[in-house]
């Protein structure tokens, strides 16, 4: 029930910094907890972020905790991954995916209702 698009992926050399964002259609996007995974070929897709409605409280992996900051402009629609100290294990397609409501699964893919269409990282050593 929600439309998700994307962007700001790309290619960029290890240590280096990113930022994508995932816009979301709606007037109740406020109501919907966001969260970020990313694959790679031949991979499961692995929980990387999430996010409360209200922004209040964030989640990461532990292999994203400290370099990666999660964060959301409701009144924009908008969700925010800002990736710094980038790595060559962080390179994947990044799928921003929107939840009705906040649970406690948040790392789970089946917790998400829509998904968007992904965009490549590249991160190159």
């Amino acid at each position: 029930q929600v439309q998700l698009v994307e962007s700001g992926g790309g290619l960029v050399q290890a240590g280096g910094s990113l930022r994508l964002s995932c816009a979301a259609s709606g007037r109740t996007f406020s109501s919907y907890a966001m969260g970020w995974f990313r694959q790679t070929p031949g991979k499961v897709r692995e929980f990387v972020a999430a996010i409360t409605g209200s922004g209040g409280m964030t989640y990461y992996s532990d292999s994203v905790k400290g370099r990666f900051t999660l964060s959301r402009d409701n009144d924009k629609n908008l969700v925010y991954l800002q990736m710094n100290s980038l790595k060559p294990e962080d390179t994947a397609v990044y799928y921003c995916a929107a939840s009705r409501y906040w649970r406690s699964s948040y790392r789970l893919e089946s917790t998400y209702e829509d998904w968007g269409q992904g965009t490549q990282v590249t991160v190159s050593s």
